[in-house]
């Protein structure tokens, strides 16, 4: 097994086992919810946005590995930017995990979240992984409606 591969099962595993940020967020003035059907994970994201700077962030939910670890990541590494800078990490993110598995993904500035890159590799699982991701925009949007992976996305 290759030492990218290892990583990668290592932080999925962890993060899984031993979710960050997990829970209500009772100052939360953000907030939405995101269901994938076909996995049947389903989480409920909160932020603290003031001063167009995420200043706290939590989720709750259940899912499989994949979906947990990937909203517990994000939440780590959301806390203190921006809002422009959470867009673009969503961007980058997406890129990283639904590029096509032969070709090297630019992981270059997303620090832990490289370890998504091995999702491309199984399609069933990118909706697993970019559900928290989704759910994220859905909140900053504004949307009523939280998102479904089974809703067209961008």
């Amino acid at each position: 097994m290759s030492d990218a591969r290892e990583l990668y099962q290592e932080v999925i595993l962890d993060h899984h086992r031993r979710p960050r940020n997990f829970g209500p967020l009772p100052e939360a003035n953000c907030s939405s919810e995101g269901y994938n059907p076909l996995c049947g994970d389903r989480i409920t994201l909160y932020l603290v946005v003031a001063n167009d700077m995420i200043l706290d962030v939590s989720w709750e939910g259940s899912g499989c590995a994949i979906c947990t670890a990937s909203a517990s990541v994000m939440t780590e590494a959301l806390k203190g930017h921006t809002l422009a800078e959470a867009r673009d990490l969503f961007a980058r993110f997406h890129d990283v995990v639904t590029g096509p598995p032969d070709e090297n993904p630019n992981v270059d500035g997303i620090g832990k979240l490289a370890v998504f890159s091995g999702v491309r590799e199984y399609p069933v699982r990118i909706k697993c992984a970019t559900l928290p991701w989704h759910t994220m925009r859905a909140a900053l949007d504004g949307s009523e409606n939280g998102v479904s992976t089974e809703q067209e996305q961008s």
